[in-house]
């Protein structure tokens, strides 16, 4: 379902890291949504203007919050992690299961950000691949920003497919479309 233009409403899961910091960051520069709210494990600090609501709940114990997830239109997922770890076919296999009216998965290589946690190895990647991007731009990175704007414009700007997964090339495309707040 495509979400008008200051209409509708949507959740995020996984504010708290870098691509929902981002995805919030965004939905609030373009406001394409009359209601945010944030699910999370703990309460988050945000600034009131913002106008996101909050819903801690106990990812252990989803049944007794189905609460907040009901009456959004569309719902971000943003709690990522390594594909090794994740075993993202597996988990990929799963969301379609669910059989949503409509699904975009996003497959992004190296994530460039600034992370709250350090991770050596993913510091020295980030250097050496992101060093590669001014040759090759979307072969083995994409900024965070980049990802954020593509998750907004997947809404707003709806494939058509069932289920549509957007690979590190696709979001750079679809990370541009989406116009950039003035600063």
């Amino acid at each position: 379902m495509a979400a008008p233009r200051g209409g509708g409403s949507c959740f995020v899961l996984g504010a708290s890291g870098a691509t929902g910091r981002e995805l919030l960051r965004e939905l609030c520069a373009q406001r394409p949504f009359s209601r945010v709210t944030v699910i999370g494990r703990r309460q988050l600090s945000l600034p009131e203007e913002s106008g996101v609501a909050v819903a801690v709940v106990d990812f252990e114990r989803l049944g007794e919050h189905a609460d907040a997830f009901r009456g959004h239109d569309v719902g971000f997922c943003c709690l990522g992690t390594t594909r090794s770890k994740a075993g993202a076919g597996e988990v990929e296999k799963l969301v379609e299961a669910v059989d949503f009216d409509r699904c975009t998965i996003l497959r992004p290589a190296m994530l460039l950000c600034a992370r709250q946690e350090f991770r050596p190895a993913e510091w020295i990647m980030q250097r050496l691949l992101g060093f590669s991007a001014r040759f090759f731009p979307t072969a083995y990175t994409v900024p965070v920003e980049t990802v954020a704007r593509a998750m907004v414009a997947s809404v707003l700007q709806p494939s058509g497919e069932k289920v549509e997964v957007l690979e590190n090339k696709a979001i750079h495309q679809l990370g541009k479309t989406v116009p950039q707040p003035c600063t």
